[in-house]
């Protein structure tokens, strides 16, 4: 059925708990695990009042970067706990469901398998929901775990 399962996170407890559900479903299916973080650099803006300098902008896309990595080795361990093949991938990509689609097909993965945080009412308006854009564009199969 699933040989490759993406499984992307943002280190929130919801999908922390979703990648657990993900290895375990490799570890039945006796499918590998593709791991992501997509980190969303912040770009530069200059004007005669910019705020913030490049180096600033940079300090904050590497700490970013390494958050990125901490979340998907979090997960690499469950992983291994379970003796599930594990590949880790931070990427930078903008917008992160399409940061999501494009690991997906370079990694030639089979399904989806993401949390959602089930966000409602304004604040879902106001932060929409990169699982629910996820299932809007994507050409694969998409598990949302609650």
């Amino acid at each position: 059925m699933f040989k490759r399962i993406l499984i992307p996170t943002d280190g929130s407890p919801i999908a922390i708990k979703a990648a657990k559900a993900g290895i375990a479903l490799a570890k039945a299916l006796g499918a590998k695990v593709i791991g992501c973080f997509v980190v969303e650099e912040v770009q530069p803006v200059f004007g005669a009042r910019a705020m913030v300098s490049q180096q600033m902008i940079d300090e904050f896309n590497q700490s970013n970067r390494e958050a990125g990595q901490r979340h998907v080795d979090a997960i690499g361990k469950i992983a291994a706990r379970l003796g599930v093949p594990f590949t880790p991938v931070v990427s930078r990509d903008h917008p992160p469901h399409e940061g999501i689609a494009n690991v997906a097909k370079k990694h030639k993965c089979d399904v989806i398998f993401m949390g959602t945080h089930g966000r409602s009412g304004l604040n879902k308006l106001m932060m929409g929901s990169v699982a629910q854009k996820v299932l809007m564009h994507s050409a694969l199969p998409v598990l949302v775990y609650r």
